[in-house]
């Protein structure tokens, strides 16, 4: 599935055109249409709250582009609409959904990698240097702390499935090239099992996506853009080599956002519940706040 986007109306009216898909501009007429089931939105932050209630409110299932909200009062409130409406909720952090960080999250699961040491992760993008000034990311109360809202809650969610919940957050964040935003960010992370873990995020350089996590039975990593797993085992015995030959596994043609989407669907359906639960969608709030609030204090900052 390729996807296709656009900044204009009329490229969108010939979009829908091609593909016979009716394309509407009022969002009360889509709430009340009862032959509609599901809204999916990817609009600005500061909008998902009411968004998401209005759904709830008339009964339709909902999938929300990240980060959910910006602060946890707000998760708070949309997420006790969904529940009172009995709807169903998914959120798209669809790197969730990419083989390879599925083959890391098996190997933490069942131990193939002993005892956790510590993950690191890295992802990147030029979009901040391209971005132009009448953009709504370009506004601060939007995108708060660089390229967090636009990566870095990624790999914020990304941690918290792999590593568990964290208890405390240290960012440092810089302006570097893009002239309209910061756009370098830089976050540690003491989660509450002991396990550290850090990444480093930018929207002013080459698309970069990667995630490692060391044991002490070895190193699961993505490689660069999550086209393949590598499993490097450690040595077993001091002095000697590796007891096996590292294991790599390619993942060509995976689409993380159409598994995110079908995962929401099953969850309607009744087949599953969608992999990202409440209180992690939370939780993965909660720590944006804190890490928002590092930058501004200087200071380590505990997840409330």
């Amino acid at each position: 599935m390729k996807e296709k986007t656009s900044r204009t109306r009329s490229k969108a009216e010939d979009f829908c055109r091609d593909r016979k898909i009716e394309l509407r501009d009022d969002l009360d007429a889509i709430l009340r249409d009862p032959a509609i089931d599901a809204i999916v939105y990817t609009t600005p932050h500061s909008q998902h709250e009411e968004h998401v209630k209005r759904a709830a409110q008339a009964g339709k299932h909902i999938y929300v582009e990240k980060p959910f909200t910006l602060t946890v009062a707000s998760a708070r409130s949309a997420l006790d609409a969904v529940k009172k409406a009995g709807v169903v909720l998914g959120i798209d952090y669809q790197r969730r959904f990419e083989p390879a960080i599925g083959e890391i999250r098996a190997r933490v699961r069942d131990g193939r990698l002993g005892t956790i040491c510590f993950g690191v992760a890295e992802g990147t993008a030029p979009g901040g240097l391209f971005m132009p000034k009448e953009s709504w990311r370009t506004n601060p109360d939007e995108t708060p702390v660089g390229a967090m809202t636009g990566i870095g809650v990624h790999l914020v969610d990304g941690f918290i499935d792999l590593c568990g919940e964290i208890a405390q957050v240290y960012c440092v964040n810089t302006r570097r090239a893009a002239p309209l935003v910061d756009d370098t960010t830089t976050v540690t992370l003491i989660h509450k099992n002991g396990v550290t873990s850090s990444f480093n995020c930018s929207i002013a350089s080459a698309p970069n996506y990667r995630v490692a996590i060391y044991g002490t039975r070895g190193l699961a990593e993505t490689d660069r853009n999550l086209g393949a797993f590598r499993f490097s085992p450690a040595p077993d015995k001091p002095g000697h080599p590796p007891p096996a030959q590292p294991e790599i596994i390619e993942h060509k043609g995976s689409n993380p956002l159409k598994a995110g989407l079908e995962a929401f669907a099953a969850a309607i359906r009744g087949d599953a519940p969608f992999p990202i639960s409440a209180e992690q969608i939370v939780h993965g709030v909660a720590v944006f706040e804190a890490i928002v609030k590092s930058v501004k204090t200087g200071q380590p900052v505990k997840v409330s």
